[in-house]
């Protein structure tokens, strides 16, 4: 805030030297040094009030972009998928009216024997035509 170096420093004392007697210097030192902490505690207060307001606003900003996030992340958990799938198939036409199919008559068959059919084994079958 105020650049105070050695030079000004020394400065300030030549002239404070010139203008306070030296008997009262003591004591305009001390309430100088007085008003300077004073006026330092309230500027470290202020800078302290400042960054805690700063926070508090990066921290607002940081929670809400988290929250949208999270907004945005958010699975629905009423989804059902064979109710969709219901939903979305088409309705199938209603079938028209369609006569029953008028009765047939069976017919029975009977056989008097037993019908055998044998077979020969592969292996001899072709033994047999070779010859």
């Amino acid at each position: 805030m105020f650049d105070f170096d050695a030079g000004k420093m020394m400065l300030f004392g030549i002239v404070a030297l010139a203008v306070i007697p030296p008997k009262d210097l003591p004591r305009v030192l001390r309430t100088v040094g007085k008003y300077v902490g004073q006026v330092r505690r309230m500027a470290s207060d202020f800078q302290g009030q400042f960054m805690d307001a700063m926070k508090e606003v990066e921290l607002d900003s940081v929670k809400k972009e988290i929250q949208s996030i999270n907004d945005a992340a958010k699975i629905d958990t009423s989804f059902d998928p064979s109710s969709l799938m219901r939903d979305s198939a088409p309705k199938p036409a209603e079938p028209a009216a369609v006569e029953p199919p008028a009765p047939t008559i069976l017919e029975t068959v009977t056989v008097d024997a037993p019908v055998v059919v044998e077979s020969a084994p592969v292996a001899e079958k072709a033994a047999s035509s070779a010859t």
